[in-house]
């Protein structure tokens, strides 16, 4: 392990391990760059990567259509409130802020 960090492997071919390095240089990233970014962004639930995996669920089979459907209803319906009550990741953050600091036994 590196520093202590965990490392995530895969299994690619020659010609999928090349033309990613080729991307990679041309977009100026390096591999962790890029995997960080791409995890980040599946984590915090990005709108561009989560239609990109839905995508992908699609082509693979991975899921009946029913649960994506499901899926996509839910994401939509979260995309409608977190609009309804105007609420971005800082706010939400700021608002755990004040109540951590008026209830510091919770």
């Amino acid at each position: 392990m590196t520093g202590g960090k965990p490392k995530i492997i895969f299994v690619a071919t020659d010609r999928q391990k090349a033309d990613f390095k080729i991307r990679l240089q041309y977009d100026s990233l390096t591999q962790s760059q890029f995997l960080r970014s791409v995890i980040d962004g599946y984590i915090s639930k990005d709108e561009d990567i989560i239609n990109f995996i839905e995508k992908i669920k699609e082509n693979l089979s991975a899921q009946n259509k029913r649960t994506i459907r499901k899926t996509k209803k839910d994401f939509e319906k979260m995309k409608k409130e977190k609009n309804r009550f105007a609420l971005g990741d800082q706010e939400v953050e700021n608002i755990f802020d004040i109540l951590e600091k008026e209830h510091p036994d919770l």
